[in-house]
C-alpha cells in the first residue's frame, strides 16, 4: 500500500475514476452547448446547463505547460528522480493537471503532442492518468510499490581491506567524514508497519489507521515507527570497505546518539550509509562508533541517525 495522497472519489466523479479502471477516459459533454467539461461537476462549466453526460475520448492532446520539481512536493513523493508536473490540454479543449512519464527533461517541449498513460497506483486497482510523448512506446505503468530484488553477490569483488585490532594506526585511519556507498533499498509498507505494531504493542493511529492519519495526521498518512526503521538496519547491506580482524567477541554496546529527524511514510523505499566516527581503547576492549544514517530514497534529510557503539574484545 502506498501512502501517497489519492484523489477522493465522489458520486459526481465516480464515472471518471471507474472509467480509468476499465481502460477508458471519460469526460463530461454538454448537449446544450456541445462543449466539454473537466473536472467532473453537476453542470456545464460553459453554459451552466445540467445536460451533461460522460463520453469516451482518446486522451490525446498537447503539453500546455510543465515544471520540474527537484524537491518533492510532499515527503511521500520522494524518489531518485524529480517530479515532472504538467498541465495537458486535451484535443477537446479541457486542461488536466498531471505528471509526465517516460520522458527525459531534454525531451520535453511546450506544445508537444502527448498521449495518455494509465498508471496503476494501488492494489485495489486505482488508476491515475499520466501522460507521455505521442511517439513514446508506453501505454500502462504499474506504480504499486514493490520490494526491490536483493542485490546480487559479486563473487569477483575484491576482498575488504583487513585491519587487525592491534593495528592502532590502521584503526584510526578508518575514521572519516565521508560516508560509505548507499546500501540496498527496502520497502517499508503498511503491512510491515502493522506487523511491528502488533509485535511491539504500539498501535497508535498515526502508524496503523491510514484513513484517520490521512485526515488528521500531520504527514498526510501513516508513518513507520522510528524504532521499526532503526531495527531495519540489519536488512540494509552496507559495504564499509574494511573488515576488523583479530578479536574474540564483537557486541552491539548501544548508541551514543539516536535521532529520528524525518518521517518514513508507508510505502517508502529506504536505504542507508555509514561512516566510522571514532575508535578508541576502553577498559573492556576497543570501541568503534559507527554513524548509521537511514534515508527515504531521494530525501536528503535522514530518517534515522544512530551513532552505534560496537565493542571489540
Amino acid at each position: 500500500m502506498s501512502n501517497k495522497p489519492m484523489p477522493i472519489q465522489t458520486a459526481i466523479s465516480a464515472p471518471f475514476w471507474d472509467g480509468l479502471k476499465a481502460g477508458k477516459i471519460l469526460l463530461q459533454h454538454c448537449s446544450a452547448c456541445a462543449k466539454w467539461t473537466f473536472y467532473p461537476r453537476r453542470h456545464c462549466s460553459h453554459c451552466l446547463s445540467d445536460q451533461v453526460e460522460f463520453r469516451e475520448v482518446t486522451g490525446a492532446g498537447t503539453l500546455y505547460t510543465y515544471t520540474v520539481a527537484r524537491i518533492p512536493t510532499l515527503p511521500e513523493f520522494a524518489g531518485p528522480e524529480p517530479q515532472l508536473l504538467a498541465v495537458v490540454e486535451l484535443d477537446e479543449g479541457v486542461r488536466v493537471n498531471t505528471t509526465l512519464v517516460g520522458l527525459q527533461e531534454s525531451d520535453i517541449e511546450i506544445g508537444m503532442r502527448v498521449k495518455p498513460v494509465r498508471a496503476r497506483v494501488s492494489e485495489d486497482g486505482t488508476v491515475l492518468l499520466r501522460f507521455t510523448g505521442a511517439n513514446v512506446d508506453l501505454v500502462e505503468l504499474d506504480e504499486v510499490p514493490q520490494q526491490p530484488e536483493a542485490p546480487a553477490v559479486d563473487t569477483d569483488a575484491a576482498p575488504a581491506r583487513q585491519v587487525a585490532l592491534t593495528d592502532e594506526a590502521g584503526l584510526q585511519a578508518l575514521v572519516s567524514e565521508e560516508f560509505s556507498p548507499w546500501s540496498n533499498q527496502l520497502l517499508v509498507d503498511q503491512a510491515m508497519i502493522n506487523q511491528f505494531a502488533e509485535l511491539s504493542g504500539d498501535n497508535y493511529w498515526i502508524h496503523t489507521d491510514p484513513e484517520r492519519a490521512r485526515k488528521e495526521g500531520p504527514f498526510g498518512g501513516t508513518i513507520a515507527h522510528g524504532a521499526l526503521v532503526q531495527v531495519l538496519t540489519s536488512k540494509l547491506q552496507l559495504d564499509l570497505g574494511f573488515e576488523i580482524t583479530g578479536f574474540t567477541n564483537m557486541v552491539n554496546y548501544g548508541s551514543q546518539r539516536l535521532r529520528f529527524p524525518s518521517p518514513v511514510p508507508a510505502g517508502s523505499l529506504i536505504h542507508s550509509r555509514a561512516r566510522v566516527k571514532s575508535i578508541e581503547k576502553v577498559r573492556s576492549g576497543t570501541q568503534m562508533v559507527l554513524e548509521m544514517n537511514i534515508h527515504v530514497v531521494g530525501q536528503e534529510r535522514p530518517a534515522v541517525i544512530n551513532d552505534l557503539i560496537i565493542l571489540y574484545m
